[in-house]
């Protein structure tokens, strides 16, 4: 079994990249475990706070991350770039040294937003701190869903069936590449 984490880089209830996630999880993959992580609890990166120890939500993240196979961030764009949320979180996910949560890590990127771009300036500016930590970024495919609102119901929920497949085959795709040359 291939067990990944898939991280919401939303805080909205009804965040249309947290709707990927609950749409991957009912994608039945055979042989794929998806475990979906949020980050409401996960306060701002704040030196005085790290000095008083790392907050318990991070230290649970970390730990899922470790025991993972590979890491979805799940990223909408915000201004053209990444979102805050996830920023903080990555940052706060490196305390105190990044190489134990994220050296050798397998990870991708996708996100949705309803703009015509999907989120490609988002995942582009990903890519220096995704190097910096030293993960394996997996580049063979891309998931940049435009006009989202198109896409998903009210709820958030991805309706499109198309899309629903390319988001099977980006995760079975990604999957294969986590397991064939593990980080440990």
């Amino acid at each position: 079994m291939t067990k990944l984490i898939a991280i919401s880089g939303s805080l909205r209830k009804q965040s249309y990249n947290t709707g990927l996630i609950d749409a991957m999880l009912g994608l039945g993959l055979e042989s794929i475990e998806i475990e979906k992580i949020t980050l409401n609890d996960i306060p701002l990166y704040n030196g005085d706070t790290e000095k008083a120890g790392i907050p318990k939500a991070v230290t649970v993240i970390q730990q899922k991350i470790q025991a993972a196979d590979g890491v979805l961030l799940v990223t909408p764009e915000y201004n053209h770039s990444i979102p805050g949320v996830l920023k903080n979180a990555l940052d706060w996910l490196s305390r105190p040294k990044p190489d134990p949560t994220f050296a050798g890590l397998p990870l991708a990127i996708l996100g949705a937003t309803p703009g015509g771009f999907g989120t490609i300036s988002s995942q582009a500016h990903w890519l220096q701190p995704l190097q910096f930590l030293k993960t394996r970024l997996w580049t063979e495919q891309q998931l940049l869903i435009s006009g989202i609102h198109h896409k998903a119901n009210e709820a958030g929920q991805l309706t499109d069936a198309e899309t629903l497949q390319r988001l099977k085959e980006f995760i079975e795709g990604f999957a294969a590449f986590a397991v064939a040359r593990p980080r440990r």
